[in-house]
Formats: C-alpha cells, structure tokens, sequence
C-alpha cells in the first residue's frame, strides 16, 4: 500500500540534499528567490510530489511485520458506505465471462507495485472491474476516503458499499469469496480484522489478521492439500517481505536511473492524459531526486548488497529454483496460484525500467514471466477507456 509521508522531506530528503553540492544549488540557491505565497505552494507541491516515488516499495508501502505485536490495541472495521463516493474512471475491464456477480472499482496508482499485484488478481480471475489512477499529489479521487493509502477496492454490497484494504487481504478476501459465495464480502472481511498495535520498537503500526489465509467452510483439506496451501502462503510472504524491497533500490540506483524510471511512471500510469502539467513536472523530476537519495536508506535498511542487482538477482534465482525443483510451468503447477500471481504483480511494476531488462537478462526468470502474462491475456477482460 502507498500512502504519503510528509517526514520524508524533513527528516531524510532536505538533509541529503544539503550535504549534496548539485542539489543543493538547485534547492538552496539564495538567489531570484519565489515570492513567499509562491515558495510555500511550491514546497507543498514538491513535498506531496515525492510520495508516488516514496511509497514505491520503501518508507511509505505496507510494511509485513513478522513479529508478533508487543501491544495489541484494538480492531477495526472496514468502512462501509451507504452511497457511492463520486469518481471517475479512467478505464474499465469488461470480460464477458465473468460469473462472479462482484462490481469492483479500483483506486490505484499504475506502478505501484501493491496495485500491480490487485490487478493481477483480478485479471487472473478473470474478474471485471473499473479504474481510478488517484492523483498523486492532491489525492482528490480518495478524498471520500479516511484510509489514505493505495490500493483501495470498492465493492458493490447489499446495502451499499464496502471498502477492502491492503492488497495482500484483498486477494484473500475475494478469493475466499469466489471459492465459496454463500458469504457476502462484509461477512467475510470479519475474518480478516485490522490490528492497530505497537511493535518491538515503540512504533505504532497495523497489520490485517489472517490476510494469507483462505478461509475454508467445508471439509478440512487433507495433509497434501495442507501442504499445497502452506507452500503458497510462504512464497506469497516471501513476494511482500523480501521481492518488493529489491525493487527500490534498484529502479532508483543511480540519478539518471531514478529519473528514466519516473518518466516510465509518467507514460505507463498516462499522468500526461490524465493530470495538470505542473503536477507531472513535479512528481517526475521531484520524484526522482528524492527517490534517488532515499534508496541509498532502503538499501541499508533492507540488507541489500552493495551490488543492487545481485540482491535482485537472487531473489528471482530463490524464485525460480523453487519452481524449476517442482518441474512445473509456475508454482501453482499448469495453472498460477496466489504466489505467482503475487510474484507477478510486484514484478510487472518495474517492467519499464532498465532493472528488469537487466533481471531477464541475468536470470531465468523471463520464461516464467512471459508465461505468466501469457495467462493473464488469456484471463483478463478487455480493456475499455471510459
């Protein structure tokens, strides 16, 4: 999940700058100065800016915390609402053969990688849905919203409308439902509470109970079953705890890296189309310094090599060796499970960048990729602008 961070600049991207010459110039400069009114609407614009780039996979994404919470504080519901809140698509996924009866509406951001893997469910599932690129910087199209992060999906309920959280209990929640949809979404989110609790280092945070979990309502699935379900529920965690924090330090690796990674951003999520110039001006170049000096951080943060590469590298050589001991096309075997699908995801977020031109290049793991879009084309509906 994305959500922005306003500390950000404070704390790690003004410090950083200052200490770099180039950048400092570029910030700092004493002269030709903006009027006070202009200064202040400038920095606020640059700060919002940063967070499409902060949250891809770093300080601002949902972090899985494996520990478990010192602090249990309390539980959550998700929000349910009465009326629709107004959006507007940006597009929609009409399939034909979907029996689901599920209406879906998306709030994304295109390459974020918490959204990729959301879509890839769906898409997999063959469900249809409508999309809503939020606008990074002043975030109108979740205003409805007190959850301020993304992915948030909407779904169409008995009553009015409920709001799933977090990408990972999202795919368990819908899931769970189309295996067994003698429950309604609201009845079956119960089974997946938001914790608020603070953890080991004093830190306040959450986690949604249960969200690797398919609920079962029929015969206890036998020890090979067992066996099948623990295996996914392990790679799904290995895709969130370990994958995603690769991505970061490697698509921002170098400044020009960074840059060309923001301006893929800007063409696969269509801010041209969609956003003020202005807005897209600060989120690509402002976006970019930032996320260049914040990886350095996510990189000692997450254990990552000094060689970037190598750590991503290996994570798709864990990947692949699991599979290729299985002999099977993907994880799920012929078909892809829930990991694949989350593998996937996380992946195709950076499809653009030089980093994973560098990943096919210098792993296996671009048979499996291809395979696995392969199956998502054959899956997915049709795409329709709105």
């Amino acid at each position: 999940m994305w959500r922005p961070t306003f500390t950000i600049l404070r704390k790690v991207v003004f410090p950083s700058i200052k200490d770099n010459t180039t950048l400092a110039k570029l910030f700092y400069s004493t002269k030709s100065r903006l009027p006070r009114s202009t200064a202040k609407l400038t920095l606020i614009s640059a700060s919002v800016g940063v967070l499409v780039g902060a949250g891809y996979g770093g300080y601002t994404h949902y972090k899985i915390n494996m520990k478990k919470p010192s602090t249990s504080v309390e539980y959550e519901e998700y929000a349910f609402l009465k009326e629709a809140p107004k959006y507007e698509a940006h597009c929609k996924i009409i399939n034909d053969s979907d029996t689901s009866n599920l209406q879906l509406v998306l709030f994304q951001y295109q390459t974020c990688p918490f959204c990729c893997k959301v879509r890839a469910y769906l898409d997999a599932r063959g469900i249809s849905y409508e999309i809503v690129e939020v606008d990074a910087v002043l975030r109108q199209a979740i205003r409805w919203s007190e959850y301020k992060k993304v992915p948030i999906l909407l779904a169409k309920v008995d009553g009015g409308y409920q709001q799933l959280l977090d990408s990972t209990a999202i795919i368990s929640v819908l899931e769970t439902y189309l295996r067994d949809n003698s429950y309604q979404l609201q009845d079956l989110i119960k089974f997946y509470p938001i914790t608020h609790f603070v953890n080991d280092t004093g830190k306040a945070t959450s986690d949604v109970t249960n969200k690797y979990f398919i609920m079962h309502n029929s015969v206890v699935p036998d020890e090979k079953q067992r066996i099948i379900e623990a295996e996914e529920r392990e790679w799904r965690q290995w895709a969130d705890q370990v994958l995603v924090h690769t991505l970061s330090p490697n698509v921002y690796r170098t400044a020009s890296e960074s840059l060309e990674t923001f301006k893929w951003f800007e063409e696969a999520g269509g801010w041209k189309r969609t956003f003020p110039g202005w807005e897209c001006a600060v989120m690509v170049y402002v976006g970019a310094a930032a996320m260049w000096v914040i990886a350095k951080r996510l990189k000692k943060r997450h254990n990552i090599k000094d060689d970037v590469r190598q750590s991503l590298y290996d994570a798709a050589n864990d990947w692949m060796n699991v599979i290729q001991k299985k002999g099977t096309i993907f994880l799920g075997g012929k078909k892809p499970n829930l990991a694949d699908i989350s593998v996937y995801g996380i992946l195709s977020s950076i499809e653009g960048c030089q980093a994973f031109q560098d990943l096919r290049d210098n792993t296996d793991i671009g048979k499996w990729f291809d395979n696995m879009k392969a199956s998502m084309n054959r899956s997915r509906g049709k795409l329709m602008t709105a």
